[in-house]
Order: C-alpha cells, then sequence, then structure tokens
C-alpha cells in the first residue's frame, strides 16, 4: 500500500494559475506565485472582494484525538473534493502544520491516502515561508525589549516582569526555561527567558485574526510585552516594535492557495494549536473563500470542546463568520480506544469497548447542536478493518442522537468516497436552519466564561483556581480586559485536564495554572493541568525515519 507522501509525489498537479482562474475566476494577475503549484492571492484583490455575497461555511471538527487517528484534515479535503463531484462550487481552508509535530509525534498534516492537498512536501516543511516571518516578527520584539533594556531602560521595564518569551518552530524542551544574557555586560542584563513554539506566539494568533495590514499593525501595537516597575503595562508600540513587525508580515498576510489531488482549490493560511492557542486558519483567508466559492469546508484543530469552541467563541464572535452546520469525524478505531481498547487490538471487532467510547461521541455531538447551535453530521472515517457489526452498532447508536452519520471511504477513494457524505451535508444546509450562538456571554466576568466552557462542554463540576491566578484575572478586568473572550490551553485527549481520563467524563475540576494576556490577539489565555506551551520531541520522533533518498526525493515524511 502506498504512503501519503507516494501517493502525493504521483499527484498529476496544474498549475496554480489554471486552478484559480478556472475553478475561482481569479486571474493570474492578482496572484504571486510561489513555483508552479502555489501562489499568494494579492489584498489588494481579497479587498476588492468584500461586496460580493458569501458562501455557505461548513466546519469540519471531530472526537477527542487519540493515537488510534481520526482524521479530520482529511475529511476536510475529501468533502470539499466531493462537494465539486456532485457539481457544487467548493474550495477548503486548512491551517498550515507547524514542524514541531511534523519532525515530531504526529507526522505531516496535509491530509491522507486520496484525500490531501499538494504539493504536500511544500506544505508540510517550509512552504511560503509564513511561519519564518511569524518567527521573525516575534523575535524582532523579543530582542528590541533586551535592547531597551541594555541602552538604559528609558520605559522601566522591570526584568522580572517581562512576559514576552522567544519563539521557534520545533519542539525543544530544554529551551522552556532559560536564562539569558549571560557572560558579562556587553550581552546585557541577565534574566529567565524561555521559547514558545511559533504556532503558540500571539503574533500567529493576531497574524490569523488581522483582517487588514491596518488591523495587523494595529493589533501588534497592542501587545503587552511586560510591566514597568510600579506595574504599569508595556506595549509594543512603546518600544517603536509594531512597524517593523508588520513589514516582516507584510507578504505573510496575503492568503495562500494550492490544490487538492483533485485539482480542486484549497486555501492554507496560518495555523495556530487548539491547544495551547485558537486553532484555526486566518479570517482573511477563510472571508477570501466565502467571497469565491458557494461552500467552503473549513476545519478547527482538535476535537469539538477544543477547536470547535475557539472557531466560534473566538474567531465568529470577532470576525462575524458564521458556520451553517458542523461534521464531527471519529472513527470506530479511536471510539473503541475511548472505551479502553489498546491501540495494539483497535484492529479486532470490539462492541463493548465501541458502544462505552460512544460516549465521547455522544458529548460533542450535543455540544455542537445545544451549545454551538449548528446542525450536525457524523463522518465515520473508514478503517478497512472496521467491521459490519460495529458499522450497525455505531449507525444505530447515533441516529439515537437524532443526527445523520454517514460512513466516507475519502482515504481510498478520494471524493468519490465522500459523495454521501457531500449530499447530506447540502441536505442539511438546506432544510435544517442554524441557531448559532455563542457559549457564553462577552460581559460575563472571566471566571464565569472559564466556568461555562468548563460545565457546559467539559462536563467539569468546578474551575479552581490559585489566589494569585483570581488576583490576575480581577486586575485583567480592571484594566479593560474582561470583555475579552478565553482561550483555554489543555490537553487535547481529554475532557478533563488529565489526557487519561478518556470517553466522556464528568465532575471533574478544571484547574487553572497559569494567565496570559494576548491584547492584540484580544483574548485571555488560561493554561488548565500540564498542558506546555513549548512541546518536546517524543522517544522516537517522527525526523528519525525522513531522509531524501538518492535521487533527492522526501521519503518517510508521512
Amino acid at each position: 500500500m502506498a504512503s501519503d507522501i507516494e501517493i502525493a509525489q504521483r499527484a498529476k498537479m496544474e498549475r496554480i494559475t489554471k486552478i484559480a482562474a478556472e475553478k475561482l475566476g481569479v486571474d493570474d494577475e492578482h496572484l504571486e506565485p510561489y513555483g508552479h503549484y502555489k501562489a499568494k492571492v494579492s489584498l489588494d484583490y481579497v479587498d476588492s472582494l468584500k461586496d460580493k455575497p458569501d458562501g455557505k461555511l461548513i466546519l469540519v471538527t471531530a472526537i477527542s484525538p487519540t493515537p488510534a487517528g481520526e482524521g479530520k484534515t482529511t475529511t476536510t479535503v475529501g468533502l470539499g473534493d466531493a462537494l465539486n463531484r456532485i457539481g457544487k462550487k467548493a474550495t477548503i481552508c486548512l491551517r498550515e502544520p507547524s514542524l514541531g509535530p511534523v519532525f515530531g509525534m504526529k507526522g505531516g498534516a496535509a491530509g491522507g491516502g486520496h484525500a490531501q492537498v499538494v504539493p504536500m512536501e511544500d506544505i508540510n516543511l517550509h512552504f511560503t515561508g509564513d511561519f519564518s516571518a511569524i518567527a521573525l516578527a516575534h523575535n524582532l520584539l523579543s530582542a528590541m525589549i533586551d535592547n531597551h533594556i541594555h541602552h538604559g531602560n528609558a520605559l522601566n521595564i522591570d526584568v522580572r516582569r517581562v512576559t514576552w518569551k522567544r519563539v521557534v518552530d520545533m519542539n525543544d524542551r530544554a529551551l522552556r526555561d532559560i536564562t539569558i544574557a549571560l557572560g558579562g555586560t556587553a550581552n546585557g542584563f541577565p534574566r529567565q527567558d524561555g521559547f514558545d513554539i511559533v504556532v503558540a506566539s500571539e503574533v500567529m494568533a493576531i497574524f490569523c485574526l488581522a483582517t487588514s495590514i491596518k488591523d495587523l499593525k494595529e493589533r501588534l501595537g497592542k501587545i503587552v510585552i511586560g510591566y514597568t516597575i510600579d506595574q504599569k503595562p508595556v506595549h509594543a508600540r512603546d518600544l517603536k516594535a509594531h512597524g517593523a513587525m508588520a513589514v516582516l508580515l507584510k507578504n505573510a498576510l496575503k492568503p495562500n492557495l494550492v490544490q487538492t489531488l483533485e485539482n480542486n482549490p484549497a486555501f492554507i493560511h496560518g495555523g495556530p494549536f487548539a491547544n495551547i492557542a485558537h486553532g484555526c486558519n486566518s479570517v482573511l483567508a477563510t472571508k477570501t473563500a466565502l467571497k469565491l466559492a458557494d461552500y467552503v469546508v473549513t476545519e478547527a484543530g482538535f476535537g469539538a470542546d477544543l477547536g470547535a469552541e475557539k472557531f466560534i467563541d473566538i474567531k465568529c464572535r470577532k470576525s462575524g463568520l458564521r458556520p451553517q452546520a458542523a461534521v464531527i469525524v471519529a472513527t470506530i478505531r479511536a471510539l473503541k480506544y475511548h472505551g479502553g481498547v489498546d491501540v495494539k487490538e483497535l484492529s479486532k471487532e470490539n462492541l463493548d469497548a465501541l458502544r462505552k467510547g460512544l460516549s465521547n461521541l455522544e458529548r460533542h455531538v450535543n455540544n455542537i447542536r445545544n451549545h454551538y447551535g449548528l446542525p450536525v453530521v457524523v463522518a465515520i472515517n473508514h478503517f478497512v478493518a472496521d467491521t459490519d457489526g460495529e458499522v450497525d452498532l455505531l449507525r444505530r447508536s447515533v441516529a439515537d442522537l437524532g443526527a445523520p452519520v454517514v460512513v466516507c471511504r475519502h482515504w481510498a477513494e478520494g471524493g468519490k468516497g465522500a459523495e454521501e457524505l457531500a449530499r447530506v451535508v447540502v441536505d442539511l444546509l438546506e432544510k435544517v436552519p442554524s441557531d448559532f450562538h455563542f457559549v457564553y456571554d462577552e460581559e460575563l466576568p472571566l471566571l464565569d466564561k472559564v466556568a461555562a466552557v468548563a460545565t457546559k462542554l467539559y462536563g467539569a463540576a468546578k474551575v479552581t483556581a490559585e489566589p494569585k491566578v483570581v488576583n490576575q484575572l480581577k486586575k485583567l478586568e480592571a484594566a479593560g480586559y474582561g470583555h475579552f473572550p478565553i482561550c483555554i490551553a489543555k490537553t487535547q485527549y481529554s475532557f478533563a485536564t488529565n489526557g487519561a481520563l478518556l470517553g466522556a467524563p464528568s465532575g471533574h475540576s478544571i484547574n487553572i495554572r497559569e494567565v496570559r494576556l494576548a491584547a492584540g490577539a484580544e483574548f485571555i489565555v488560561l493554561v488548565c493541568g500540564d498542558v506546555m506551551t513549548m512541546p518536546g520531541l517524543p522517544k522516537v520522533p517522527s525526523s528519525e525515519k525522513i531522509d531524501l533518498n538518492e535521487n533527492g526525493e522526501v521519503v518517510g515524511l508521512f
């Protein structure tokens, strides 16, 4: 059986200018090609589309992730291809992969099998340089902070209260907590510092929420980098850093256009993680796609308790975007894992474990329907080891939830294998109205917002926090940030903060360990449990399998 990268390398790609013209009606004068198969769309052209009507937005999310795999990106690609196969003008919007998981545990993130976006190698590696630009802009601000302190510290920055770290797009646990500026007075003032992964950077969040160069620059200027001796906030604009940061991001802000294996258009732009950030591709890419297609399929990271919640409560709240329906992706393998089956035993039929693991899917379905107000369809990403008995049990169980369920074979068959899903989604959009709403009101106190998400979506009994955390939240409210949405950073593997609690745990506590202000992105990050904003590599990282063969071809990427 061919690997994902082997399938991608055999793809018969069309020139991206042809895809843009024939599928989206975009002339090549509005494109900035990066080679033959990927291009950026000019911001002037994006702005010229603002008066065009929007297409329908479909959100793809999933059950809580497992080592068994769910296939959310694969399903997004498969559904987009299938919509085009049944005669609809459709495109997809995805996040850009981070090099951290590409070389770490997850591997590539461009779909899989015969439902991929290409050029797969480029997308998974350097692509158009967006992440490099974001890292450079972030680290420019870091350098300007220490340079300002070194040259007299006119802003009176308290070196003990600098909250702005550095970033690198790689999993490197050794950089989580470091001491900088050692080696004498010429190197500045020593202080404690650390690195986050690029996808956790506030610059990434700003990049994905900005609607224009002007908006980008204003948001960058609002970044709070730390506090003065008398505890007043210091902003990036106080350091006169935001202009140069915007310069570094100017070209990156243009949405990236590529194609699927079936030569359908795909926007891939921005990439914040959903467990430590807000988990959605850029607002600019999504809005551009909606102006150019009748149906847009977009993905939110990890399970519906994380990516979908943040998509709705942060991205939609800030941008005015409104999805009309949601697709929850699940696999029988993953549901059996939630039912307690070891990874090595997942290929064996186990109806009892499947029945037990369905509690995870059930909660996600109820959350989307009752707390997001969206019509929902369940897409079962089919594996060859799935038995007829398991498929039948799953169909009956999901039918009891009142949601359509479709078994999809897009991994093996491409868009053809998701045509039924496409028809069901279109039917849902036409017949079932959306009652879209947010999970919490923006005027609630910050702690009450956390409680709303924790109790409604996670099944938690309460939210706990040390007095210093509660005081931080009160200070943020007093400073005028209380209306900001919240971004809960926690494990993606469970509704709880303990990733080992599978299925649908209830009655647990959500403990807020740390609070971070993202003043430019306009949300409050609440770090819960032991989630890290700088992941580490696993014992056997994916990078050990990635190589160049004697023909100069990439192998082992996924």
